[in-house]
């Protein structure tokens, strides 16, 4: 990921992201442009998100891919491969969403970095956030990251998921065998 140089306030970010044809994402004043995905990457997020089309139906939650933005104050905007929002103030906006309760990244070389450490920092301040999923292309390994809020506090929790086993994404009661989110994919042959 490279930084466009400069400095932008939000309202001039999604300015220049409502009349652009390649999609940026935001960080505290600085804009990154997105690159393109592989195959690969392109296969897991479809199959993810007809998986969980199929599970979520006509219910009062919505899914997207990595076509809308997640947003918190100003600090950030981002487009996950995919998420689910059940919050219905999540409707008043088409183009960014603000109380997620799934996001899910399929990992890329170049962001794989990004996404389990800065980008993770960032989405955790989403208070309606309750499951972070990191989906490798490289191997059939899924990483489920949980908030757990319980008397002592609050932390995260991490399940991994691997070869033959079912994924269970709790924050949407959505269990898939790993073998349908990898239908299809090459794994960079």
């Amino acid at each position: 990921m490279i930084a466009i140089p400069s400095g932008f306030s939000p309202e001039e970010y999604l300015s220049l992201e409502h009349d652009n044809t390649v999609r940026h994402e935001y960080q505290r004043g600085l804009v990154y442009a997105m690159a393109g995905g592989s195959d690969d990457h392109s296969r897991i997020a479809i199959n993810l998100l007809t998986e969980i089309n199929f599970h979520l139906r006509d219910g009062d939650c919505q899914f997207f891919s990595g076509d809308v933005k997640v947003n918190y104050a100003d600090e950030f905007f981002y487009y996950p491969d995919a998420f689910v929002t059940c919050d219905p103030r999540d409707k008043s906006d088409r183009y960014v969403k603000r109380y997620p309760k799934l996001i899910a990244e399929v990992l890329s070389p170049s962001t794989k970095k990004f996404d389990r450490t800065d980008k993770f920092d960032d989405y955790q301040q989403l208070e309606s956030l309750e499951e972070y999923v990191l989906i490798s292309q490289d191997e059939m390994r899924v990483e489920c990251r949980r908030r757990v809020k319980d008397g002592s506090g609050e932390r995260w929790e991490t399940v991994v998921y691997g070869a033959g086993d079912l994924v269970m994404l709790q924050s949407i009661e959505l269990e898939m065998a790993i073998a349908e989110l990898y239908r299809g994919v090459s794994f960079g042959r």
